[in-house]
């Protein structure tokens, strides 16, 4: 999320290292959790139940195409704003976790049964309250970045949320490295064993660009290099290239989305990241997050202040990657409100488009090629109203075997929704 146009510089400290200890919240049962009170952490208390989508609406909430399994709100966690969220299953029992970035920290919800969820607990922030936080998964493990100063990259063994005993607990993170202060978000390529927190300090070796960290051995994070000849990074996808461009089959492609452009980039060497092309578009206002197709032949890109500066109904821009060198616009897809557009990720020929105040649109993107788009269901966590605006939904899920979709809303914590049947 662009910090509302107000570009806060926070300088990293380059302290390389981690640490696996809280003294300041002792694990004292040696359950993996400290031993604070409640109003730390809330206790998960369930805000709205099951509600099937019917007349347009779930419980409060305006739908078409999902019901809601339960909402948890911001009370619950004893949070004051909610930001990402990721999703973890257990391959051990095939268990599903929803993973919520808030303020104050990261909480574990176990959502397997939706009818009875388990908020087992929380992980405090590594040094003070941000508004950003962001946090992806590599194996069983979760790797958390904020915007806090010195918050440097959180990492958190997830087999300990198997075995929780009096649930909510206040958990210890595992490592933390510190080769970065802080960090607006973070990239994991999961066939590679590599994350890259994006969004640094602006002065930092890196331009705020993109670190490069090793995390095969998920605690012990190891940097091994980094990017920032195109300047700041705001977020990005990382993906081993299998797309139409045979050229760079099998490579590490990077593609940036770095306020002004897209950058796309070679970074296979880790000691010599190759630049392949960078693009603009027009009424570019702020580049901020977008993703490829499942056969990385498009990729779908948000600009999150267009609507603000140019009116426009929440506007998404498709890119035809065929030729990585010479990338070109497709088309472009209007939405049907003037709400922002924020996060989107692609799973099988749907979009996933996490719009704010619109809540969570899902479009149907299976003829693409044809520059057909159009939107199929809907799920508004924000029903105060669609206006050009930075509330509501801030992020979607949509990669659960079970078909949950975990929904973060800033204003309302974690909702859970289903497609209705």
């Amino acid at each position: 999320m662009l910090k509302h146009s107000l570009f806060l510089v926070l300088v990293g400290v380059f302290l390389f290292g981690c640490s696996g200890d809280d003294p300041e919240n002792p694990d004292t049962n040696n359950d993996g959790g400290g031993e604070q009170a409640d109003s730390e952490i809330g206790t998960g208390a369930v805000a709205v139940s099951f509600s099937l989508c019917e007349s347009g609406r779930a419980s409060n909430f305006p739908c078409n195409g999902y019901d809601l399994l339960f909402q948890m709100d911001l009370s619950a966690f004893s949070a004051t704003s909610a930001n990402d969220i990721w999703g973890w299953t257990d391959t051990a029992n095939n268990r599903e976790y929803a993973l919520i970035g808030l303020d104050n920290g990261t909480a574990f919800v176990d959502i397997t049964n939706s009818q009875n969820p388990v908020y087992l607990g929380k992980l405090l922030t590594a040094t003070s309250a941000s508004f950003w936080r962001d946090v992806k998964v590599y194996g069983d493990y979760v790797f958390i970045v904020a915007e806090a100063p010195n918050h440097g990259m959180q990492v958190f063994d997830l087999k300990k949320l198997r075995n929780v005993e009096n649930p909510p607990q206040v958990f210890v993170a595992d490592a933390r490295y510190t080769g970065i202060g802080n960090a607006h978000n973070i990239v994991i390529n999961e066939d590679l064993g590599f994350a890259y927190p994006v969004g640094t300090a602006r002065n930092d070796a890196f331009n705020g660009g993109v670190h490069f960290i090793d995390i095969q051995n998920p605690t012990n994070p190891q940097g091994v290099g980094g990017y920032g000849t195109n300047g700041y990074t705001h977020d990005a996808q990382v993906v081993t290239y299998s797309g139409p461009d045979m050229d760079y089959t099998g490579r590490e492609i990077f593609i940036g989305a770095n306020e002004n452009q897209i950058a796309i980039v070679d970074i296979t060497d880790k000691s010599n990241p190759i630049e392949i092309e960078t693009l603009v578009y027009g009424n570019l206002a702020y580049t901020h997050q977008g993703w490829f197709t499942e056969d990385q032949r498009y990729f779908i890109l948000g600009d999150e202040l267009d609507e603000v500066d140019f009116g426009f109904n929440s506007r998404t821009l498709v890119f035809d990657m065929n030729d990585l060198d010479n990338p070109l616009l497709h088309t472009t897809y209007s939405g049907p409100t003037s709400a922002i557009d924020h996060n989107g990720y692609v799973l099988d020929d749907e979009f996933f488009l996490a719009n704010y105040t619109a809540g969570m649109r899902v479009l149907d993107i299976s003829d693409i090629e044809n520059e057909n788009i159009s939107e199929k269901a809907f799920f508004d966590t924000y029903p105060a109203g669609n206006v050009t605006g930075f509330n509501g939904t801030w992020s979607v899920y949509p990669y659960f075997e079970s078909g949950k979709i975990l929904i973060s809303d800033i204003n309302s914590g974690l909702f859970v929704v289903q497609k209705s049947n």
